[in-house]
């Protein structure tokens, strides 16, 4: 038996942001907030989301404070604001921290409490303030075909997942680096949209695994951005997957997907490892500021604690994640 999540209604392509006041119309909606960063906020972005909710009749206010990793504090404030204005509808402006604010703040307003008492799966009895996304990204590259190599891996994938998760790969290895180079390539950004919305669904229901738990532990320490620390931490993470017989067979799939001549676990990593290089990401954990080696055993204990862990197919030993930093961190 197996259970598919998915998300209600999405509308993909240029211009659709325009799409969300009828829907507000048909949900009833009156009162929105909208949840974004200073930047979308200045650089106008929010005011024109508005536009759209203003001539769909609904009244809406602008909370501006999201940052990349958002904290609890932010959370908090957010959630003070919907209860605050009665908000009925969340509509998250920008990447993952505004969508990650917006998620967080909606099970907090509605439950009420601390926010880390829903730290975990299934926490919350009280279905949030729905969200609507307006994606201003097709997120980050990297991040996304983690999303999809590691739903791939998962002990709870499925075909289902597998079919979702493979084509994303093999989209994003297509696209990815066009998209970097030129973006003015619509189709390129396009089709990273896509990839990055289809490993979504992907992950959402296969789960993820030790890269982004390693990953949340190093972003967390560090106050650094979430896709790089994911794209570092890859290649390194999927060799220590190299002992594992089933993560082997799944990783010929993945080769498969990515078109390598080689349908191996050792041509992904190297597959990996160029991309990252084309798109200018770094080598190793050395290169991103501040990440100090002592902190290591420390961020292991983090990551064997994330919920990401729990739908990997290897169950490390503390040591062995520490190990797996550092390697990523010497390269």
């Amino acid at each position: 038996m197996e259970r598919l999540d998915g998300v209600k209604t999405s509308f993909l392509g240029k211009g659709t942001v325009e799409l969300l006041g009828p829907e507000l119309q048909r949900m009833g909606v009156t009162r929105a907030l909208v949840v974004t960063d200073r930047f979308l906020y200045e650089s106008g972005a929010a005011a024109r989301v508005g536009e759209v909710l203003a001539r769909a009749g609904a009244e809406y206010a602008v909370f501006y404070q999201v940052r990349p990793n958002p904290t609890v504090q932010v959370v908090e404030e957010c959630a003070a604001a919907i209860r605050g204005l009665s908000i009925q509808l969340l509509v998250a402006l920008g990447g993952g921290s505004a969508i990650d604010t917006a998620k967080a703040a909606s099970i907090l307003a509605a439950n009420g409490g601390r926010l880390e008492d829903y730290e975990g799966k299934d926490k919350s009895r009280t279905p949030g303030v729905p969200i609507a996304v307006v994606n201003t990204t097709a997120a980050t590259g990297m991040d996304a075909l983690t999303h999809a190599i590691e739903a791939t891996l998962s002990r709870e994938a499925t075909p289902i997942t597998d079919k979702d998760a493979l084509w994303a790969v093999e989209q994003i290895v297509k696209y990815l680096s066009k998209a970097v180079a030129d973006g003015g390539n619509e189709e390129a950004r396009s089709m990273m949209a896509y990839a990055q919305y289809v490993a979504g669904m992907a992950f959402s229901n296969a789960g993820l695994g030790m890269v982004h738990a390693m990953a949340h532990a190093l972003g967390g320490q560090y106050n650094l951005p979430h896709g790089v620390c994911n794209a570092v931490l890859l290649p390194y993470v999927l060799s220590f997957h190299l002992r594992c017989p089933v993560c082997q067979k799944r990783l010929v799939k993945v080769a498969r997907a990515m078109g390598l001549e080689e349908e191996n676990g050792p041509a992904v990593i190297a597959a990996v490892q160029a991309l990252n290089r084309q798109i200018g990401i770094p080598a190793r954990l050395s290169e991103l500021k501040g990440v100090d080696p002592v902190d290591f055993p420390n961020l292991s204990a983090l990551a064997l604690q994330d919920i990401c862990m729990a739908s990997d197919q290897l169950a490390p030993a503390a040591e062995e994640v520490t190990a797996v930093y550092l390697a990523a961190y010497n390269g």
